[in-house]
Parts: C-alpha cells; structure tokens; sequence
C-alpha cells in the first residue's frame, strides 16, 4: 500500500464519498475494501468483487472478503464473486469502480479462461455504473506504443492502449494524475524484480460513464 497521504490523494481522485457505492474489483487482501468502507459510512456500500476466475487460488480470495466482511464495523461491505464479466449480476448499481494495479490481466490467459475479454469486462462496468460515475484504473505503466504485448511477460499494460479500450465502451476521459509517476523505471523488467517492485511507474485514469 502507500502511505497515508497518496491514499488520502487517490480517494480525492475517486470522488469517493461519504454515501457512496463503491465496487473494489479483485481486492488482493482487502486493504482498500477497508478504506472505502471507513470512507462511505453506514449510508454507503462497498462491493468487494472476487472474479470467479481466482477464486480457486490457494489463499482463497473469496473467503478472505467473507471474513473482512465481518469484521467489526463493515456492515457496508458485501463480498461477492462471479464471473468478471458477470459482475453486474452480483452488485447494484455503483457510483465508483475500482480497479488497482488490475487491468492488465484482463489480457491475461488467466483472467480470459472463461471466455472474458477486456472489451467484455468495460461494457460490464459501464451497464453497472451510474450515470455520472467514475471508473478509477491504476496500473503499471509499460513502454509507450507496446499496447497490450507486455501484459502477460512483465504484468504492464500501455496507457494509450488501455484509455483507447475504455472509450471504446462508451466512456469518456475525465482526468489524470501523475501521483504515482516514476521517470527512473525503464519499464523493461517485470513488475516484482527488485530492482522496481513497489516503485513502478503507474498511472492513474478517472473516466466518467456520460
């Protein structure tokens, strides 16, 4: 995670807020699932989506967030899990979804083993979302004009290539932040070599569904 004020930042960035419905798309160990639950308040929801894809991992993601769920205080958290492109299935509509450091698996022989694509996965988000709501992707950034061919490899994905997708489902760009930016990484090496792991150069898009 990073420190308390590049969280507090990125949650700016959001437009989460107090009320809000929020859906935290592939939750690793829940650590934003908990902020955004400490941020919306009892008024607001937040949806900790396991796509059905890793649900079979070893750590068992699913009962992971069934258990974050009962921790004192997160009666605003609904676990779920489904196919990723049937999310819409599993969450109600959402003000905000978030998707850290996660995009670029949707290009993954993993996360399309069930048939899903990232065109597939963007339409989803957009029938899920409100209109007016915010779709944050965070990500590594790989090598300007790679498009998708570091996906699998070094767990990078082209900026270009992923605003050229999302505006394809209907999106529209509606900022940017450099906040996680790093002009030292040469985005050649796989994102958990030491040399980089935790200090890539990530960006950070905020797209709103018209």
């Amino acid at each position: 995670m990073y420190d308390q004020a590049k969280q507090s930042e990125l949650i700016r960035f959001a437009r989460l807020d107090v009320g809000s419905t929020a859906i935290d798309v592939y939750p690793g160990d829940g650590d934003w699932t908990r902020l955004f639950s400490d941020v919306v308040g009892p008024e607001g929801t937040v949806y900790s989506f396991v796509p059905a894809e890793v649900a079979h991992f070893k750590n068992d993601p699913v009962g992971l967030m069934r258990t974050l769920a009962q921790e004192p205080g997160r009666d605003n958290v609904k676990a779920v899990s489904a196919n990723l492109v049937a999310m819409p299935e599993v969450t109600q509509p959402a003000d905000i979804l978030w998707l850290h450091l996660f995009y670029h698996d949707l290009h993954t022989a993993l996360m399309q083993a069930k048939g899903g694509t990232a065109a597939d996965f963007n339409r989803a988000v957009y029938e899920r979302l409100k209109p007016g709501g915010f779709y944050i992707i965070i990500d590594h950034a790989a090598a300007a004009g790679s498009g998708t061919s570091d996906t699998q490899s070094l767990h990078r994905i082209d900026p270009e290539s992923v605003r050229r997708e999302v505006e394809a489902a209907g999106f529209v760009l509606d900022a940017e932040s450099g906040l996680l930016a790093n002009t030292g990484d040469p985005h050649s090496l796989k994102v958990f070599d030491p040399s980089v792991k935790g200090q890539t150069d990530r960006f950070a898009y905020r797209f709103v569904k018209p």
